[in-house]
């Protein structure tokens, strides 16, 4: 949380995101909760604190900073950093907090095994592997090497085989399999090898759809926030039940008559057709609430959608509550959620936006949140 100085008010339910993690549970067997970023601006520490009553012995974090928070908070199990060490200082915070970090470059390892010889310290190791990806991982021509190096060191304990999805969330992707191939032939190698890792692959599109990329652990992310991935698709009943857990409400400051013709906000981007009455809404694109709603986003007040009407300023939007009767100054607008029927899907949301309900849930999570 970062933003301070507004009105907006974030609400996460964390009985809602505790019943998403255990919807994953009963569709996987081992299901890692990814929390990083924040847990995709839900709160790192409120968030894993949940999760691990409801029975999440490990985590996924970001990086290392953050998986040294989540041990001070505290968490004794197992945390898995997916950045791994960047900075100098985090390869001293792998060994002195136990942390298990993704390792895909050569330097990380050679790095990794010369503190671990220095400390006498075994450092357990998850192996990245880039299979489609094309971000960060070891090459699967790299194994070979890869395995010198930790055959010749007692300090390195590799116990992760690991790589990530593209495209799960694209029906029928042929690409999907594609990575599916490449990765069993890395696991194949170390098999061979007389290394049995736990293997890494499926994300939670992968958990819903592609239940032969279970393997031995999953890492369910957006859907642990209640977004489901295959959302307007065939396959969205793969989701159903999955629960947004965050509502984003800002105050109504003021209420007037917007006459017909007359231009609102900044480059009379929107005229009235009629005469509107309209309230003036707490909240702008320095709460993170994004100027591509312009014109676009809707609100919902007393469980009505009411429109954005012209552009979205600093710290203000307008919009249009002709339809809803017995507004005053100090009642909320949600923008995500509310206690209705009508309540701001984060899906709808992130539409309007033009992004996708990741960006979504980590902008706007940034600002004040309460805990219920």
């Amino acid at each position: 949380m970062s933003i301070w100085y507004n009105l907006l008010q974030v609400e996460i339910d964390l009985k809602k995101l505790t019943r998403n993690y255990l919807f994953f549970k009963k569709r996987a067997l081992n299901p890692i909760p990814v929390i990083k970023a924040d847990a995709y601006g839900h709160g790192l520490v409120p968030v894993a604190l949940s999760f691990a009553r409801a029975g999440a012995k490990a985590f996924a974090v970001g990086s290392v900073e953050e998986a040294v928070v989540l041990r001070l908070a505290p968490f004794e199990g197992e945390i898995i950093s997916l950045l791994g060490p960047v900075f100098p200082r985090d390869y001293e915070l792998i060994l002195e907090e136990q942390i298990i970090p993704f390792v895909y470059n050569f330097e990380q390892l050679l790095r990794l095994q010369e503190l671990a010889a220095r400390e006498k310290k075994q450092v357990a190791l998850a192996l990245k592997y880039d299979t489609g990806m094309a971000r960060l991982g070891f090459k699967p021509e790299d194994s070979e090497k890869i395995l010198e190096i930790i055959r010749a060191s007692q300090w390195l304990k590799p116990i992760y085989l690991a790589s990530h999805l593209a495209s799960a969330d694209v029906l029928e992707s042929s690409f999907v399999r594609e990575q599916k191939n490449i990765f069993e032939g890395v696991a194949e190698f170390w098999q061979k090898q007389g290394f049995y890792l736990q293997k890494t692959l499926a994300n939670s599109a992968g958990i819903l759809a592609y239940p032969e990329l279970h393997y031995e652990v999953q890492r369910p992310g957006i859907g642990l926030y209640g977004s489901n991935p295959f959302y307007g698709t065939r396959l969205e009943s793969l989701g159903e039940g999955l629960e947004s857990g965050m509502s984003v409400k800002a105050p109504i400051l003021h209420l007037h008559t917007l006459k017909k013709g007359q231009s609102v906000s900044y480059g009379q981007t929107f005229v009235a057709p009629r005469d509107l009455t309209v309230a003036v809404v707490g909240v702008g694109y320095a709460d993170n609430y994004s100027r591509r709603l312009s014109n676009r986003g809707w609100v919902c007040i007393k469980d009505k959608r009411c429109p954005v009407l012209g552009r979205v300023c600093m710290q203000m939007i307008v919009v249009d509550i002709s339809n809803v009767p017995g507004v005053e100054p100090g009642e909320w607008a949600y923008l995500l959620g509310g206690p209705g029927r009508n309540k701001i899907l984060p899906e709808e949301l992130a539409k309007w936006w033009q992004t996708i309900t990741y960006e979504v849930f980590c902008l706007l999570g940034q600002n004040p949140r309460t805990y219920v």
